[in-house]
């Protein structure tokens, strides 16, 4: 098997976030407990994984401090998994990712799962990136200010 890259030291944001959230299986479970999955059995169900690649993702996801597993409140043998404060942050990236989907990746009129306010049962208004000042900012206004490495020597 060869051994994932790991970004831990990177100073990219973007490649630490992808270092901790690992692949498209966690992205999907994060989804999940958003949706109120708890425990092993309901995330399996859910996402039809393989039992041994769940175990590894939430456990990956526990070590990275996205979930914490807690026992059962109803004292059962099972463990749930919580969503840290860690996790709960996620929530803006889920909500992007799903409202990119449901632009990008449906035909019109194609059925597709919602994300509705629980209050008024409305959508969610599509997210946007603001600038300090409140101004709307769109990729070509923004530059990345790299971090320059030392170099060994």
């Amino acid at each position: 098997m060869v051994a994932r890259t790991r970004f831990d030291a990177d100073p990219c944001p973007v490649a630490r976030s992808v270092n901790a959230i690992g692949d498209w299986w966690s992205l999907l479970i994060v989804r999940d407990a958003f949706d109120g999955s708890r425990r092993f059995g309901e995330f399996q169900r859910s996402l039809g994984i393989a039992k041994n690649i769940l175990a590894a993702r939430l456990r990956a996801l526990e070590k990275a401090g996205v979930l914490r597993g807690a026992p059962a409140p109803d004292g059962g043998s099972h463990r749930e998994y919580l969503l840290t404060d860690k996790g709960r942050a996620l929530f803006p990236v889920i909500v992007a990712l799903r409202q990119w989907g449901e632009e990008r990746c449906f035909t019109p009129g194609e059925n597709h799962s919602r994300l509705l306010d629980r209050r008024t049962g409305s959508p969610l208004r599509r997210l946007q990136i603001r600038a300090a000042d409140g101004q709307l900012v769109e990729p070509e206004d923004t530059v990345v200010e790299k971090v320059v490495r030392e170099t060994d020597g």
